[in-house]
């Protein structure tokens, strides 16, 4: 079964190596393979990695990219050690993460570097304002 994809009128997207920018109409395309794909709104930015989690996120983005993802394994384990260390709370989420990984599940590692971008934000927030921490993981 082809994955389809709607793109919006100037909307980018990864297609394995290749970066494909949509006309200015609304376009369909259905992609049979196993090529990996990332649209724009899920796609970090070297310039955007401007945190622990956000780092994290783009090692697995240029995991799941890359033709051998394990040229990017030292880094992805140092960012979760340094992460795990400053603030053990995100453990849970690492840990899902590296279950994606080892199954060579990139993609859903990345939904799983979302929630720990989240939950970073959530900390910062409320070391902030003072607020506790919630322990739903």
């Amino acid at each position: 079964m082809a994955l389809k994809i709607e793109l919006k009128p100037g909307e980018r997207f990864i297609l394995g190596n290749a970066v494909i920018t949509n006309d200015d109409q609304r376009t369909r395309l259905f992609v049979e393979g196993s090529a990996p794909i990332l649209r724009e709104k899920d796609i970090m930015r070297p310039e955007e990695a401007d945190s622990p989690a956000k780092r994290l996120y783009l090692a697995v983005q240029l995991m799941y990219l890359s033709d051998d993802p394990s040229e990017q394994h030292s880094v992805y384990f140092q960012l979760t050690n340094d992460i795990i260390r400053a603030a053990p709370s995100m453990l849970p989420y690492v840990e899902r993460m590296n279950n994606q990984i080892l199954t060579g599940a990139f993609y859903k590692a990345l939904k799983e570097a979302k929630k720990l971008i989240k939950y970073e934000q959530e900390l910062m927030s409320n070391a902030q304002s003072g607020a506790g921490v919630r322990e739903d993981g």
